[in-house]
């Protein structure tokens, strides 16, 4: 029996399968878990075979529904932009773009950039996930995601927003209390502030003889998960800061932090770029316009240069 709502129904098994249950499915479409799954159950009627094995713990996909959500992703992608570049013919841009980023970048660039966009085109809308983790733009469906640092080799289409440096930082009074280190090996007298979780993000072992992953816990004396909180706590004189100039370029520039150099910066001696990754060979309009607004508001050189 062919099913009228296939489309419908194909939409709600890729959220469940992103979400990992029909409640999750449920929240993100505004409609109750039991609706989630009479309209799975359509599907897999309409079908003829099943497409989830489920279980008080958690949810599977049989193989034809992994052969299913591998098929459907990029169909429901190619729906939307139909959808949105012919109601673009009456020269509005409408619905859902969707972005992931680092939560301090989006907070401090994307937001600001998406005011103009979204007060000239009020039928846009914008999810806008901040997370620290690889969010990937195929499997999340995504329009895109901002990652920076090297990039692997993928099937990715990379434009590049601008680079990054880090500066090492600290509070004029925090300098003025424990002096201003000359040579990276002064840093063994300081007080450091360090990334908590995850790789060194921050690149400390680019200047110290410390683990990868970080410093150890004697030579941190403050740590932190959010860039923002860690400038705070550098601009509040708790220590030196290792920090990218997206983050602290601003108060460099006005003096709340002072910019320590140490060796001609040799970490600096490549920068790391800033990238905006998306799947799509072709970006869709709505994409293509908070692109070149992000860019417009980062700006050449970028608005955070500490110089």
């Amino acid at each position: 029996m062919k099913d009228p709502r296939f489309a419908e129904h194909l939409m709600v098994f890729v959220e469940v399968v992103r979400h990992g249950s029909f409640s999750g499915a449920a929240r993100r479409r505004g409609q109750t878990p039991s609706a989630i799954v009479r309209q799975i159950d359509a599907l897999e009627h309409s079908l003829g075979v099943p497409l989830l094995v489920r279980s008080t713990r958690a949810l599977a996909m049989t193989d034809a529904g992994e052969r299913l959500f591998e098929r459907a992703q990029p169909l429901l992608d190619q729906l939307a932009d139909t959808h949105a570049e012919v109601a673009a013919f009456d020269g509005a841009v409408a619905g859902v773009v969707r972005i992931a980023c680092f939560p301090t970048f989006g907070k401090r660039y994307v937001i600001p950039a998406l005011e103009q966009v979204m007060m000239d085109h009020p039928q846009l809308q914008v999810e806008l996930d901040l997370t620290e983790r690889l969010a990937d733009p195929v499997l999340e469906r995504l329009d895109a995601v901002i990652r920076i640092g090297e990039l692997a080799d993928s099937t990715l289409i990379a434009t590049k927003l601008a680079d990054q440096r880090r500066l090492l930082v600290a509070s004029p009074a925090y300098l003025a209390r424990m002096g201003m280190p000359e040579t990276l090996g002064d840093l063994a007298s300081h007080r450091l502030i360090d990334k908590l979780h995850g790789a060194d993000l921050l690149g400390w072992a680019d200047l110290l003889d410390c683990p990868l992953n970080g410093l150890t816990d004697n030579d941190a004396v403050f740590r932190c998960d959010d860039f923002e909180a860690m400038r705070l706590a550098a601009r509040a004189g708790l220590g030196l800061a290792l920090l990218p100039d997206w983050v602290v370029g601003e108060d460099v520039r006005c003096g709340a932090l002072t910019r320590v150099r140490l060796s001609g910066e040799a970490w600096n001696a490549q920068p790391v770029g800033i990238w905006l990754l998306r799947a799509l060979a072709q970006p869709s309009a709505r994409l293509r316009i908070v692109t070149a607004a992000l860019r417009q508001a980062i700006g050449s050189p970028p608005a955070w240069h500490a110089e």
